[in-house]
């Protein structure tokens, strides 16, 4: 008999749960408490409190060759950053393309996950199920559990001296939908990521915007050199390699004078005391041209509010404020948990891989997406699916509990030395870094040189190329057939929806990406000659 598992949440976490379950042949059962598949991704005119929901205008900040499934490429046809109704409809795609609908549960919340009694023998858990249609409430039983709610969910709401007295409208980034009704209003935004980032660009060019920041930060393009989007020209095994040898005050120098290019942080009023890599990157395209309107400013950190306006640390004050967005970022939690099982505190919480609650007896509960990647979440939170279920089904071993509390360990000191402290910076994961350790353990992780030399072609991409998701598909449990062709057919997908004009006949060059390979070839030998001298998974 299938082992029954229950899913909280049909996010884009919650989705790849299901089909990480039916491809394991146990029995999925995903308890989504709104009325519809997407989770952060499901845009709605309506708040719902505790509920993550991007804005209208919302465009994904990672390309689709890097944040597909890694067997299920993204149309063609559709752009290399998706407006937020694409990246839905991908979903809804996948959904259907694998009939996931069917196992899914609307309008269902959990109010809690306790342990069954007999769960030191067994490992189940008893979930208590709400029907928001009905009213009524149940208790079901489940072999293991899977959390997939994510981390955009309560909100993080800080207090400023003289807030009450405010006589303008405060709201958190959460509620910021679109820029209807702020036509002429004078906003301050309080937080320089990427929400806050977004939402001071779109109102600067219907009102005049205030941008709030504590320590300022380093901006990225979408794109990178020659119109290629950055992450799949840069997330390579290669520069992986690069990255992990040379120093970080040295790579470090190198990005922000790269940075700086586009625009001087420090004209614009954005430059950090800290380094490039030592907070999460704000992605935005547009901000150094709205700043240059004017429409745009940047300001200090709040010092506190006045009936009217807002008092600044640097002594300067800007009146006559009609609205205050805190994009302030969220508390994340798992408040149906007990908390024996999984205590946050300031954002931080202990899990192996970010997942597994080192010290249950049985590791039948697993959290899913609790991490804040540099890249793409979708192919990583598949990945840690498809450990999950396998240790679900008995057929793969997770290390021992100090082996895991080792790790943990070694990750949180990893961080503390490389982030400024912040509550922001507390389940940061590099992509391709975190994707090998999972894969590791799955034992899906490329075999890299092996490629280099029995599929020499396959292999210099797998290397030099974007680390793609279909990677992970190309050996061990879980091989997908198209995982080849879709790496060695990415770059005319991610070429394809600029080709919307034919060129007047003698203008098309070769691209400058596709020079780039043949320049790498001259690398091969050495890069061969090294594979026989070291270690080659350490690829």
């Amino acid at each position: 008999m299938a082992k029954r598992v229950a899913i909280i949440g049909a996010g884009c976490s919650g989705l790849t749960a299901i089909k990480c379950c039916v491809d394991e042949k146990l029995e999925p059962f995903c308890f989504e408490r709104t009325d519809e598949l997407g989770g952060l991704w499901n845009f709605t005119e309506k708040v719902r409190e505790d509920q993550g929901c991007v804005m209208k205008s919302t465009v994904i900040n990672t390309s689709k060759e890097m944040m597909c499934y890694s067997d299920f490429p993204i149309p063609k046809e559709f752009p290399n950053f998706m407006y937020n109704t694409q990246v839905w409809q991908y979903f809804k795609m996948y959904a259907d393309a694998f009939n996931l609908s069917k196992h899914i549960q609307y309008n269902k919340e959990i109010l809690s996950v306790k342990k069954s009694r007999d769960y030191e023998q067994t490992g189940r858990w008893d979930l208590q199920v709400r029907d928001h249609k009905t009213g009524s409430e149940e208790t079901q039983v489940f072999d293991a559990v899977m959390v997939c709610t994510g981390h955009h969910a309560s909100k993080n709401v800080p207090e400023f001296t003289g807030q009450d007295d405010f006589q303008g409208k405060i709201l958190h980034s959460q509620d910021y939908k679109d820029w209807t009704g702020y036509t002429g209003k004078r906003v301050v935004v309080v937080g320089v990521g990427n929400s806050g980032g977004d939402a001071a660009v779109e109102l600067s060019r219907v009102g005049q915007v205030f941008l709030s920041t504590r320590r300022g930060t380093w901006v990225f393009n979408r794109i990178a050199d020659n119109g290629i989007p950055a992450d799949f020209q840069l997330a390579s095994r290669f520069l992986r390699k690069i990255l992990h040898t040379l120093p970080q005050e040295t790579l470090s120098g190198i990005l922000q004078k790269q940075l700086n290019k586009r625009f001087d942080h420090e004209l614009y009023s954005l430059k950090p005391k800290h380094s490039v890599f030592a907070q999460h990157p704000t992605v935005n395209d547009d901000m150094p041209n709205r700043i240059a309107t004017g429409r745009l400013k940047i300001k200090a950190d709040i010092k506190r509010f006045t009936k009217t306006g807002v008092e600044f640390v640097d002594g300067t004050v800007e009146d006559n404020i009609d609205v205050v967005i805190l994009a302030t970022g969220y508390i994340f939690g798992f408040p149906f948990i007990d908390k024996s099982v999984i205590d946050v505190q300031k954002n931080k919480v202990k899990m192996f891989k970010y997942m597994f609650p080192p010290d249950l007896p049985k590791q039948t509960l697993v959290v899913i997406g609790c991490f804040q990647p540099i890249g793409a979440i979708m192919p990583i939170v598949e990945l840690q699916c498809r450990l999950a279920t396998r240790v679900f089904k008995g057929t793969c071993s997770l290390p021992s509990k100090y082996e895991m509390w080792a790790d943990i360990g070694k990750k949180e000191a990893a961080m503390a030395a490389k982030y400024v402290e912040s509550q922001r910076h507390t389940i940061q994961v590099d992509y391709v870094d975190f994707m090998d350790e999972l894969a590791e353990l799955v034992g899906c992780r490329p075999a890299i040189g092996r490629l280099l030399l029995t599929d020499p072609k396959l292999g210099l991409k797998c290397y030099f190329g974007p680390a793609t998701p279909y990677q992970y598909r190309l050996r061990g449990p879980g091989t997908w057939p198209g995982a080849r062709e879709a790496i060695m057919t990415q770059t005319d997908r991610m070429e394809y929806p600029f080709k919307t004009r034919p060129l007047p006949e003698g203008t098309e060059t070769q691209s400058s990406h596709r020079l780039l390979t043949l320049v790498l070839l001259v690398l091969v030998i050495a890069i061969l000659y090294q594979l026989f001298k070291s270690d080659v998974r350490s690829l």
